[in-house]
């Protein structure tokens, strides 16, 4: 279904309350990453332009249930205002008096951020009296966090009962991208997928198996597959409570015609850190005791290189190995690569949030993919097939 964008609403002289994902690092009150404020931009200029009143609402890190100076958003609006090039005003409340007094004061175009949306403890809740006091506040709401669209808060969720929300093009970006790999994919569909964890990736397996032409397997959970074909694995990380599940998967793929594809050799060594000695071993061989896998062989490589040669569509969620130590980021980097290549020759790429954008922002890539999702949790939920409470709320576009 599609969605209204703020593209399909009138905006002039209107209050816009939005909701965008500004959950930045912040270092001595200096945002130290600013990629998600930048990724906001095109949206907030946008409503701006159309001459709107703007309001937004963001959380930042978890308070614990009220406010926290550490986690004010201060620093968020300043780092705005700098790439807006214009003053962004900014309250430290979330309702009250000086609230309402500020919005009341606000011009055509001009810009009003209030503080973290978590110092109230009902946000996380859906709290219903919270959404009503923001709704109040504005005409319209604009939700443009991808990155918090698998939870029902009452910034994104609570408000759309009280007032219309509309998506933002970040927000849109994501919809379209996302549903076209999950719903309606250019085949063959490869996903990759890595991470450490099984059990994070049951549901994505699970669901892409009806979807899927190849499934990738990397990352640590590549040893409870391991285990499952009855191989050794040493001091590797593996799920022993899952490795029946691992079995149960290889099966499933093989009566669907999916083929799931599992690394055949691992980069090992004795400790997980940089300048150790490292040592490759096969998954036929098994990994000694005393040793562990911390990325995938060169070997995996090259068979994931051919597995993917003739993808249409590639969706990746989850490092390959243990990249944030350079010794084994090898495994990662040669994938990102290759995947990036591959979408100058006209294939949809599609990087899940999280870990995986992380290490193609690490590795330079980022402009490199058809799309870099902005949500992790989200973007697994979405490709697991899960309704995002944050998109339905979103109101739907009527059929002409």
């Amino acid at each position: 279904m599609e969605k209204l964008t703020i593209r399909d609403v009138d905006l002039k002289g209107k209050r816009v309350i939005m909701r965008v994902d500004f959950n930045v690092p912040i270092k001595d009150g200096v945002v130290t990453d600013d990629t998600r404020i930048v990724e906001a931009l095109p949206t907030i200029k946008y409503v701006l332009e159309q001459g709107a009143k703007v309001i937004l609402l963001t959380h930042l890190g978890r308070p614990k249930g009220g406010p926290d100076p550490k986690y004010t958003v201060k620093p968020a609006a300043e780092r705005l205002a700098q790439l807006l090039g214009k003053e962004v005003k900014f309250v430290p409340a979330l309702y009250g008096e000086e609230v309402e007094k500020a919005v009341a004061e606000l011009k055509e175009g001009e810009v009003l951020m209030l503080e973290n949306t978590r110092f109230d403890p009902g946000e996380e809740k859906n709290d219903l009296e919270l959404a009503k006091k923001w709704a109040s506040l504005a005409d319209i709401h604009v939700n443009d966090a991808f990155g918090t669209a698998h939870r029902a808060h009452s910034s994104n969720v609570g408000i759309a009962q009280y007032i219309p929300s509309v998506a933002g093009f970040l927000m849109e970006k994501e919809i379209k991208f996302l549903s076209k790999a999950t719903h309606n994919p250019d085949k063959p569909y490869v996903v990759v997928l890595g991470g450490a964890k099984v059990s994070d990736k049951i549901g994505v397996i699970t669901n892409l198996l009806n979807k899927a032409d190849k499934i990738i397997i990397g990352g640590a959970m590549m040893f409870t597959f391991w285990r499952a074909l009855g191989k050794q694995t040493g001091n590797s990380l593996v799920e022993e409570d899952k490795i029946d599940l691992a079995k149960q998967l290889l099966e499933q793929a093989k009566e669907k015609g999916v083929e799931l594809v599992i690394p055949t050799d691992a980069v090992c060594a004795q400790k997980m850190e940089a300048g150790v000695e490292k040592k490759v071993f096969t998954c036929e061989e098994g990994i000694p005791e005393g040793w562990a896998g911390y990325d995938i062989g060169p070997a995996s490589i090259e068979l994931i290189k051919s597995k993917l040669a003739d993808a249409k569509t590639i969706v990746w969620n989850g490092p390959l190995g243990v990249f944030e130590i350079e010794d084994f980021a090898n495994g990662t980097k040669a994938v990102a690569e290759l995947i990036a290549s591959l979408t100058d020759k006209g294939v949809t790429t599609v990087v899940g949030g999280g870990d995986s954008a992380a290490a193609v922002s690490q590795f330079g890539l980022e402009k490199k993919f058809s799309h870099v999702s902005t949500g992790g949790g989200a973007s697994l939920e979405f490709l697991e097939g899960k309704e995002l409470p944050g998109i339905a709320s979103i109101a739907d576009k009527k059929k002409q």
